[in-house]
């Protein structure tokens, strides 16, 4: 049934590993879940609703459909049906679901495990919200996404953070291995030198 109201041509877009958005929202959300904390009760809710929609909805239609996680991580969301930047309305509607969702991921993270049902029971309208983007292999598209008429594409436009990340760790990987050469390499050539001291005496 949605898939009638989908555009007939340029269906296919930039498709975005599952991973990179999760990476994505969970920055976003413990970005959002830090300025709330500063909070306490349900002033702390509210706070942490208003926050999520100011940088999931209104710096998303400004920044060419990105968030500071989208941003992070090069992808951006686009209105299926326009193939553009979704509208503050299309946002409002994608934003309200998923962050009254995040916002109740945060209170059953704060219960932690002191009540493990009551976690789960809060966690658990993201889990099914962000798990039906893993059924739809077309689009990849989350419940919210469903609701907002939104998918979510890969773009040049970011900073690429996990590559970075995974460079870095390149980097620092191929250090350790060189210095542990370089030792290896030193304890053999003193061994050697020992081996010929004792040799000679």
């Amino acid at each position: 049934m949605y898939s009638n109201q989908l555009p007939p041509t340029d269906r296919r877009f930039p498709k975005v590993p599952l991973d990179r958005r999760g990476y994505a929202f969970l920055l976003d959300f413990v970005t959002v879940w830090f300025l709330s904390s500063f909070f306490q009760g349900l002033v702390k809710d509210l706070v942490f609703f208003v926050i999520w929609l100011m940088l999931r909805v209104i710096i998303v239609e400004k920044n060419k459909g990105q968030s500071l996680g989208s941003w992070a991580f090069d992808i951006k969301v686009i209105d299926i049906r326009f193939l553009r930047i979704p509208g503050l309305k299309e946002l409002t509607k994608r934003e309200a679901i998923l962050g009254f969702a995040a916002m109740l991921a945060m209170v059953g993270l704060n219960i932690n495990f002191k009540n493990g049902l009551s976690m789960l029971i809060f966690i658990t309208p993201l889990i099914i919200d962000c798990g039906l983007a893993i059924g739809d292999e077309e689009y990849n598209q989350a419940f919210h996404d469903r609701i907002g008429n939104t998918i979510v594409i890969q773009t040049k436009r970011g900073f690429s953070l996990d590559l970075r990340l995974k460079k870095l760790w390149k980097i620092i990987k191929e250090k350790i291995q060189s210095r542990q050469m370089k030792q290896q390499h030193y304890r053999d050539d003193y061994y050697d030198d020992y081996d010929d001291y004792d040799d000679r005496y």
